[in-house]
């Protein structure tokens, strides 16, 4: 049967021309554009699929796989390019039409970054941090972004040009750009290219850089994040001559410690001595932890249970090394049996017309939710926030709560935004919300 196509045409993208692309009709439903990026994540599925039933892996050579795997991560930088274009352009059609809408001054803006996360499936920070090097490709680095455009350069490596010139003004920025295309961006490594964004961007403006260096020490901070295998890591962004002091302290003392004839290695004893100070333990197991037991009591007696406790401000933690902190830590420890979903009633009291969520019932959302309740978002929760809000008679009671970041919570005040419960959490299904962004998307938020 015969098959009618239809040329769609790109548009230019900051000057550079993107091939035209012939696709079926049935395909042009909503948008050509849509339509022919399903039909690329069609084909490279269909490629995957190839790849995967060859017989014998010999049937292409090598040289041919390395023909694609060059192309292939020339597409992802490309396709990079194209969604700034389309986060940038987003960005500018919401912020119309908050103006529109009358949306007070001082909140234009707010919820866009947070739709672009829920699309990307990364959090709203994540998504304002991509939406700000995307503006910054899109109106003050040209070149830098007519590399990324043609797969000349990595998303990353753009990224790291952005971080370098965000303090200088458009002329500046312009600048710094044409000289680090000119000095061969394309040839470098990460780590030189960001090097060469940085001494360009100092020569531009010496006084800029400095004041942004001491700008910057305010936002000194220390921050953990899951790490595999039950580890953590424990991050200090310091300024430059505290952390050299730091290490420096820890090496010395390691130092004498492997010298008086320690026997453990020297990242173990450094690790260790990072823990006594801080904790001022004389031993560094010897933690003071909250093990919040999600299971029967019978789990954390019995051997044999796999059921996984919840380490208060780490995440999940198996079993046995629950029972093994409990068993051999020197610190004081505390552990807290929380039923799911209790037989017989709800799992909290309390007066259901009271403004705020406090007390326990705060406590028992925040270790339900763990993390902030927006998908893809991995931040503290700040705000125990009314589900169906408190002014539409929104009760203060453990389903209509959910544990938000600062954020996530004031996005949804914003108009467009409705969030409803989907499951109450009480009935052995896990607590469920539904979030409808301004654009008629629909996400499900589920409690861990």
């Amino acid at each position: 049967m015969y098959e009618r196509k239809v040329s769609v045409p790109v548009r230019n993208v900051r000057g550079v021309a993107v091939a035209v692309v012939s696709v079926p009709v049935a395909d042009l439903i909503a948008d050509p554009l849509t339509g022919w990026l399903d039909r690329v994540l069609a084909g490279l599925a269909d490629g995957v699929a190839e790849c995967a039933n060859l017989p014998d892996v010999g049937e292409v050579s090598d040289a041919v796989r390395i023909d694609r795997i060059a192309r292939l991560e020339k597409l992802k930088a490309a396709a990079a390019a194209l969604q700034a274009a389309e986060s940038v352009r987003f960005a500018q059609a919401q912020a119309k039409a908050q103006l529109a809408a009358d949306v007070h001054p001082g909140k234009i803006g707010r919820g866009i970054a947070d739709q672009l996360g829920l699309a990307c499936k990364v959090s709203g920070f994540e998504a304002a941090r991509r939406l700000g090097a995307a503006r910054a490709l899109w109106f003050d680095l040209p070149e830098t972004y007519r590399l990324l455009i043609g797969g000349e350069v990595s998303e990353y490596v753009a990224s790291l040009v952005v971080s370098e010139t965000r303090h200088l003004d458009e002329t500046a920025t312009r600048e710094v750009d044409a000289k680090v295309t000119a000095a061969g961006i394309a040839q470098m490594g990460p780590r030189s290219a960001a090097a060469c964004a940085r001494r360009h961007a100092y020569e531009a403006d010496p006084q800029g850089y400095v004041e942004r260096g001491r700008t910057e020490r305010k936002h000194r901070r220390v921050t953990l994040r899951p790490a595999p295998d039950t580890m953590s890591l424990l991050s200090g962004y310091l300024p430059a001559e505290q952390g050299v002091a730091c290490l420096k302290s820890l090496r010395d003392h390691t130092d004498a410690m492997k010298a008086a004839g320690d026997s453990r290695c020297r990242d173990q004893i450094m690790a260790d001595t990072l823990v006594e100070r801080i904790t001022g333990q004389a031993n560094a197991a010897d933690v003071n932890a909250e093990l919040q037991i999600v299971m029967p009591l019978d789990a954390l007696l019995d051997a044999k249970d796999p059921t996984a406790a919840e380490l208060d401000g780490y995440g999940p933690l198996p079993a046995g090394l629950a029972r093994d902190l409990l068993a051999t830590s020197k610190g004081r420890l505390w552990w807290r049996r929380l039923y799911a979903a209790p037989v017989g009633g709800p799992i909290v009291g309390g007066d259901p017309y009271r403004r705020h969520f406090d007390g326990f019932l705060k406590k028992l959302i925040m270790v339900r939710d763990r993390w902030c309740r927006d998908p893809f978002c991995d931040a503290p929760i700040r705000h125990i926030d009314h589900i169906q809000r408190y002014s539409d008679s929104g009760l203060t009671i453990y389903p209509n709560g959910r544990g938000e970041c600062e954020r996530g919570n004031y996005a949804r005040e914003m108009p467009g935004w409705k969030v409803e419960a989907v499951a109450n959490g009480l009935d052995g299904r896990r607590h469920t919300t539904k979030i409808t962004t301004p654009t008629g998307h629909t996400y499900l938020s589920r409690a861990p």
